[in-house]
């Protein structure tokens, strides 16, 4: 009698297992493979004539990278604590992607310029190198040119203080 259940009893347990991990998934973030590695080859022109562009051989000493684009509403969100950390000594280029130097210019005029030079990519070649899914993202890379630390999405007020302390590792 039990043999003619167990395929049922099979199914029931697998289904069960499936339902398991999908409600419970086991990761919600997708971690980086770069932490830990090198910054990729990229160089990008300046957004604007009267600030340096970004490359990987510009990124001398602790860095932050932001790749962000004007069109970008959550973009805008984390502007202010862009800010925040840049006027508590966190050095931040920025990496517009797909975007125009007017439209970036009226995003930092409304909403804050921390950055200390901007790359435009208009083909979203370094986000790809970068392995970023979409904007914004932010990564730390430490004076050897490692990317130590990655942040996916937008950046809110409990991330700062994390932020602060991964970049003080890197100092």
């Amino acid at each position: 009698m039990v043999k003619r259940f167990l395929p049922l009893i099979v199914l029931l347990v697998i289904v069960a297992i499936a339902a398991w991990r999908l409600a419970v998934p086991g990761e919600e973030r997708v971690r980086s493979q770069l932490v830990g590695q090198p910054v990729p080859e990229f160089a990008l022109e300046p957004m604007f004539e009267d600030r340096p562009g970004l490359s990987s051989a510009s990124l001398e000493g602790p860095r932050m990278v932001n790749l962000f684009g004007s069109w970008c509403i959550p973009c805008i969100a984390e502007a202010p604590l862009l800010d925040a950390l840049a006027a508590r000594g966190v050095t931040i280029d920025a990496i517009a992607v797909r975007d125009t130097p007017g439209a970036v210019r009226d995003f930092l005029d409304r909403h804050g310029d921390p950055f200390a030079a901007i790359g435009t990519d208009p083909d979203s070649a370094a986000m790809i190198a970068f392995g970023a899914s979409g904007v914004p993202e932010s990564f730390i890379v430490d004076r050897n040119g490692v990317i130590t630390y990655h942040h996916q999405g937008p950046i809110m007020p409990a991330d700062v203080e994390v932020i602060l302390a991964e970049w003080e590792a890197v100092q």
